[in-house]
């Protein structure tokens, strides 16, 4: 077999008794890693810190793939300027924390005979919300409500801007 001592050096073909032994004697286990290579892959290392260190990296790898959520948010169609800009705001943090958001405009009593009003405001909410949002769900009655539904539009990755590609000069 193939041996790799705990430092990460090869140490060459060897036979099973002589890496059992080296193991032993650094008190650490012999792990076999590639069995179905040509001779095969066997590994000293502790196991069980092997074992602990890959359960942190996959509890770490779960932590940051959070699965996006579904905030709700709701307004009724004769809702203050101020009023709306907080609404707003909060919209756009749940954009950008990753969350799809619903919009629901209430109708209540006879302003339910004004619809326009609520299709207004949800126009006005996509169009604030333009560069980090993209409509999934365009603007619906839902009984006595009127529901929109915004999905984060996705960043590039890096962060970095995307390079223009450079004009070409007119030469005189």
């Amino acid at each position: 077999m193939r041996l790799i001592d705990e430092e990460g050096e090869q140490r060459g073909i060897v036979a099973l008794r002589y890496a059992l032994e080296l193991a032993r004697d650094k008190g650490l286990d012999l792990i076999e890693v590639a069995p179905h290579a040509v001779p095969p892959v066997c590994k000293i290392m502790d196991y069980g810190k092997f074992k602990y260190e890959q359960s942190k990296r996959e509890s770490e790898a779960r932590k940051k793939a959070r699965a996006s959520e579904l905030k709700t948010v709701r307004m009724e169609p004769q809702i203050d300027d101020h009023d709306f800009q907080f609404k707003l705001r909060s919209i756009q943090k749940f954009l950008k924390e990753g969350d799809k958001v619903k919009i629901s405009v209430m109708f209540r009593g006879r302003s339910i005979t004004h619809p326009e009003f609520g299709k207004r405001l949800l126009e006005q909410v996509v169009q604030q919300c333009a560069e980090i949002a993209a409509v999934e769900r365009p603007p619906a009655f839902e009984g006595r409500m009127m529901t929109l539904i915004l999905s984060p539009r996705q960043q590039p990755q890096g962060g970095a801007a995307q390079p223009q590609p450079a004009q070409a000069q007119p030469r005189a």
